[in-house]
C-alpha cells in the first residue's frame, strides 16, 4: 500500500481568506464592537471561510461557530436526482455513482448551489454524484485518511499545490492529458495549463477557474489624507515611490496603523510574499521551481523599507484573516491580503459589495512595484481524479469534468465559483464576457494581465511557508534582515531538496 503523503497542507491555503481572529490580537488593534456584531461576525466568517491560520481558540465564539458549521456542512450529501430520460452513456449503463469532494472554492462549498449543477449533470447523463464538502481546516486530513484506507473519492476540486505537487506527485491521481486535444490546449490559459501539469508532462488537474490575489485600500481614507493622488485607479497600479508617499500621508492624517505586515502563521501569506517581492522586483522561487530565492538583494531592500516606515507594523500575533477584519473595521487603511471573494462577499461588514462596515469605499490595487509593472500571485482551481482502479468510475468522473469544465454548462460552473474562467471558450461557448453584467467582476478583471509565476508547486512548499512567516517574525523583532532571509531561505531549500 502506498504511504499517505507527508505534506501537511491543512493550514496552508494560499488564496481564500478564511478564519479571522485565530488567536488573541494585540490591544492596539482591538476594535470597539458590540456583542451582537461579535456574534454575527464570528458566525459568518469563521464558518464560511475556514482554512487560514491555526484556528480559533477553544471555547471562543469563533471556535463554537466553526464547530457548528462543520457539523452542518462537512457531511456527505447525495445529489442524486434521477433523470426521466437520461442520455445513454457507458457510465450510465452500469448505474455508476461517483463521489466528489470539494473544498470551499466560492460557492462550490455551498450545498444548494452545487446541487443545481450536479442535479443537471445527473439529469443529462444518468450518472449520480455524491458530494462531500470539505473545510480547509481538516480537508487534507480527511483525504489522506481516505487514501490510506483505499477509500478515496473519485473527484476532488482544489488547486495544483494539492492535486499536482502533493497527491499527483505521490502517484494517487489519474493523468488527464488524454482529455486535452489541440483545441483544449489553445483555449485553456497557458498559465493555468502549466500549473496543472507535472514536470513529467502528466496533467493531474483539469482547470476550471482562476483569479489574482491583490491588495485593497480604503479609498475614502486615501482621499481624506490626500493620498489618492498616488494611485492609478484606471490600471490599479502604483509605484514603490508613490506607495511610500501614500503611507506617509495616511500616517500623518490618522496616526499609525496604516497597514500591518502580518506574520502569525501561514494565513494569507501570499499577501506578504507579493508585497515583499514586488517592491523592488524580488522573487520567491526560481523559474524552474526547484529552489527558493527570497534571500536575494531585492527582497532584503524591500524588507528594510517596510521596517523603516512609520505606520506599517510587523505583528507576530496577526494572520491574514485578522488583517482583513481590521481593514473592514477601518482600523487599518489598507490590506495586503485580498481577492475577489472578499470584494464580493463582505462577510465582515454586511454593508454591501466593496464597502467597509461603516460604508467607506474599498478599492482593489495591485501591489506597488518599482517600475509600475506588478507580478501578482494567482489562484487556480480545478478537478482531479483519484485512481481507484475502477475504469467505469474513472470514465464517469471524466464525463463530469467535461460537463463542468468544457461544455455549454461551464458558464454556470465558473459563476458558481465566483472567479474567472481558466479558458477562453468551451465547446463553442465564449467565456470571455460571462461577467459583463457584473460591475465588480469587470473592475477586478483589470488585474488579470498582471498574473505572475505560479510558484506554489515548488517542492518543500509547506515548510517554506512556515519558514517565511518565522522569518517575518524575526525581522519584526529587530533581527538582521539579510541574515534572517538567508537562514530561513536555507530551511526552505533544505525541504525542497528533501
Amino acid at each position: 500500500m502506498k504511504e499517505t503523503p507527508l505534506v501537511d497542507m491543512t493550514k496552508n491555503d494560499d488564496r481564500r481568506l478564511r478564519s479571522p481572529f485565530p488567536g488573541r490580537l494585540p490591544e492596539y488593534l482591538l476594535p470597539k464592537r458590540s456583542k451582537q456584531y461579535e456574534e454575527e461576525y464570528h458566525e459568518e466568517t469563521a464558518c464560511h471561510r475556514p482554512g487560514y491560520g491555526d484556528g480559533p481558540e477553544p471555547g471562543s465564539l469563533c471556535f463554537q461557530a466553526r464547530r457548528q458549521h462543520q457539523a452542518q456542512h462537512t457531511k456527505s450529501t447525495d445529489n442524486t436526482t434521477k433523470a426521466t430520460e437520461p442520455k445513454t452513456t457507458d457510465a450510465a449503463k452500469t448505474d455508476v455513482t461517483i463521489e466528489l469532494w470539494t473544498y470551499p472554492v466560492g460557492n462550490w462549498g455551498n450545498e444548494a448551489e452545487v446541487a443545481k449543477l450536479t442535479d443537471a449533470f445527473t439529469a443529462e447523463t444518468g450518472i449520480k454524484v455524491k458530494v462531500e464538502y470539505l473545510a480547509y481546516a481538516d480537508g487534507d486530513d480527511k483525504i489522506n485518511a481516505a487514501l490510506t484506507a483505499g477509500k478515496a473519492p473519485d473527484l476532488v476540486l482544489e488547486g495544483p499545490e494539492r492535486l499536482v505537487a502533493n497527491w499527483g506527485a505521490a502517484g494517487y491521481m489519474v493523468d488527464l492529458k488524454d482529455m486535452l486535444d489541440d483545441t483544449d490546449r489553445k483555449e485553456i490559459l497557458p498559465a493555468c495549463l502549466t500549473a496543472c501539469t507535472a514536470t513529467d508532462g502528466s496533467v493531474y488537474e483539469y482547470p476550471l477557474v482562476m483569479t489574482a490575489h491583490c491588495m485593497a485600500i480604503n479609498l475614502d481614507a486615501f482621499k481624506e489624507a490626500g493620498a489618492d493622488q498616488y494611485v492609478d485607479l484606471t490600471t490599479r497600479t502604483w509605484t514603490t515611490e508613490n506607495f511610500v508617499k501614500a503611507v506617509a500621508a495616511l500616517n500623518e492624517k490618522f496616526g499609525g496603523n496604516v497597514a500591518a505586515v502580518f506574520c502569525g502563521g501561514q494565513g494569507g501569506d501570499q499577501g506578504t510574499r507579493a508585497l515583499v517581492n514586488n517592491l523592488y522586483g524580488g522573487t520567491y522561487t526560481n523559474a524552474e521551481h526547484t529552489a527558493y530565492t527570497w534571500d536575494d538583494a531585492n527582497n532584503v531592500k524591500a524588507l528594510e523599507l517596510l521596517k523603516s516606515m512609520d505606520g506599517i507594523n510587523f505583528d507576530a500575533a496577526m494572520q491574514g484573516g485578522d488583517e482583513i477584519a481590521m481593514f473592514y473595521q477601518e482600523v487599518l487603511k489598507m490590506a495586503f491580503c485580498w481577492n475577489i471573494a472578499q470584494q464580493l462577499n463582505p462577510n465582515m461588514a454586511d454593508t454591501g459589495v466593496g464597502k467597509t462596515m461603516n460604508g467607506q469605499e474599498i478599492a482593489i490595487m495591485a501591489f506597488p512595484s518599482e517600475n509600475g509593472a506588478p507580478q501578482l500571485c494567482g489562484g487556480i482551481w480545478g478537478f482531479g481524479i483519484f485512481n481507484n482502479g475502477d475504469e467505469a468510475r474513472i470514465e464517469a468522473a471524466k464525463q463530469f469534468i467535461r460537463w463542468m469544465a468544457d461544455s455549454e454548462h461551464t458558464v454556470d460552473a465558473v459563476k458558481t465559483a465566483n472567479f474567472f474562467a481558466a479558458r477562453t471558450s468551451a465547446e463553442g461557448t465564449d467565456l470571455s464576457g460571462i461577467w459583463a453584467d457584473n460591475e465588480t467582476m469587470n473592475e477586478y478583471q483589470v488585474l488579470m494581465p498582471y498574473l505572475g509565476d505560479y510558484y506554489n508547486v515548488t517542492k518543500g512548499w509547506a515548510q517554506a511557508r512556515t519558514s517565511w512567516w518565522n522569518m517575518l517574525q524575526k525581522v519584526g523583532e529587530g533581527a538582521d534582515i539579510k541574515e534572517s532571509l538567508t537562514t530561513y531561505a536555507a530551511e526552505a531549500n533544505a525541504a525542497a531538496k528533501g
